[in-house]
């Protein structure tokens, strides 16, 4: 699915009834199947933007469309969200945890095709390779193994947009490794459209085809990065001339509009 971006901005109203401007005129395009990241420092509304893609979080200005349609409507059916945390319900389990949003949506599930939604629950849950843990409990998992459950759960009502806010910041650098494969797999498999969040370079330059840099707040997209690294990406690749390439053009895009 294809996501516009269109002088998309963002004011909130603080304690003292002045106006905070997280973002302003922000334009872009996201090609259907495309996945982009988006980073900047922190306050320049990256994660703002996400909520309002999602339908979180109401735009003041400007306008998003999915293939061409608003998105006040779409968003919160078509766009799936994966948070910094799992935010798994710990009294669940990992399968219970996974088909959760056929239960609380719009259309709550009926009892003809709950075990229509339980059996992709269980397909999803080993594509992310967990096959063996449906009946584990999240504290009877790795942090690694809630944010996949998170991932699977995001995946179930076969949303064509995913947005994800910062998803393996919490993980250990092998760790984290580990989702950046697994994520490209299930990406490249399901064939969404995938809008990352990341304060890592390397992150963003490894997962992504484009890297969109945002300005401190109030937050605008001031440059667009092409990746021209290979697919499939290995991690193999890290520390390779080409990675560095890409890293360095990343960086220098910051180093121009952060601290001018």
């Amino acid at each position: 699915m294809e996501i516009a971006v269109e002088g998309l901005g963002k004011t909130y109203s603080s304690r003292g009834g002045e106006d905070v401007v997280a973002l302003e005129g922000v334009t872009t395009t996201i090609a259907a199947g495309d996945f982009v990241s988006l980073v900047g420092p922190s306050g320049c509304g990256k994660s703002t933007l996400l909520d309002i893609l999602t339908g979180l979080t109401p735009k003041t200005t400007g306008r998003i469309l999915f293939n061409g349609e608003s998105s006040d409507e779409i968003a919160p059916k078509r766009v799936g969200l994966v948070f910094q945390k799992s935010v798994l319900l710990p009294w669940r389990t990992a399968l219970e945890n996974v088909y959760l949003p056929a239960e609380v949506g719009r259309q709550p599930l009926a009892k003809t095709n709950e075990a229509e939604y339980r059996s992709r629950a269980e397909e999803l849950l080993d594509l992310v390779g967990l096959s063996g843990f449906t009946e584990k409990y999240p504290w009877e998992l790795s942090g690694g193994m809630q944010q996949r459950v998170a991932i699977a759960r995001a995946l179930l009502l076969e949303a064509p947009v995913m947005c994800m806010d910062e998803p393996f910041a919490a993980l250990d650098e092998f760790a984290r490794e580990q989702m950046h494969i697994e994520l490209l797999r299930i990406w490249d498999k399901q064939g969404f459209t995938a809008v990352f969040v990341t304060h890592n370079i390397f992150e963003a330059a490894f997962l992504s085809n484009r890297v969109l840099v945002m300005t401190p707040r109030p937050g605008k997209v001031v440059a667009e990065i092409e990746i021209d690294l290979p697919r499939p990406r290995s991690s193999d690749m890290i520390g390779s001339l080409e990675f560095t390439r890409n890293v360095r053009r990343v960086r220098d895009a910051m180093d121009q509009h952060w601290y001018q």
